[in-house]
């Protein structure tokens, strides 16, 4: 054996001497699993709801856009994109959002609830008491968010020539999976 041969062979054993099972992936779960292409797809509106549970608004966000990429722009996907756009703060886009959602499925009373919240949050207290009613109405009063929503807007439109020095500052409250309640921060 010449020098050359020598070097390249003993790295080789090194290298073997390393790994447990050679070249072949191992059971101590370091791999990666295989993907089995058999295997149940999972909902991405379920898992942009869980995410917004969990308060990962920019994950949930990721997952929304994953199911309007798969089943389209429904009523419902637009109401979830609203929410999370709602709970990221960006008032603009969840409003547009909700409108297109209320628009398409007009019988959904967490579209209009969150609709009247970011309503509320731009200071258009007047539409929001009124979106407030009709998302009361068509939960058939069973809801208490929108309850308190609606109480709330009421209130603020009968308090409307108060000035800035009485003034309260308000708070989002997330209340399940895709309703939110105003409060007046203490």
């Amino acid at each position: 054996m010449t020098k050359g041969q020598f070097w390249p062979i003993l790295f080789a054993f090194g290298l073997a001497a390393c790994s447990q099972g050679g070249f072949s992936a191992s059971d101590d779960g370091v791999f990666a699993p295989s993907v089995d292409p058999r295997g149940a797809v999972v909902d991405q509106l379920t898992v942009g709801h869980r995410l917004m549970a969990a308060g990962e608004h920019e994950l949930a966000l990721g997952a929304f856009r994953l199911a309007a990429a798969e089943n389209g722009l429904t009523p419902e996907v637009l109401a979830s994109l609203g929410s999370v756009n709602l709970a990221l703060g960006r008032l603009n886009q969840a409003e547009d959002l909700l409108r297109r959602a209320t628009k398409d499925d007009p019988d959904s009373p967490d579209a209009w609830n969150n609709l009247g919240v970011v309503l509320i949050e731009r200071g258009n207290t007047a539409e929001a008491a009124q979106v407030f009613r009709r998302a009361f109405a068509l939960d058939n009063g069973e809801s208490v968010a929108i309850r308190d929503n609606l109480r709330l807007a009421l209130a603020k439109m009968e308090n409307s020539q108060y000035g800035s020095e009485i003034e309260q500052e308000y708070k989002l409250v997330r209340r399940g999976s895709s309703d939110f309640l105003i409060r007046p921060t203490q």
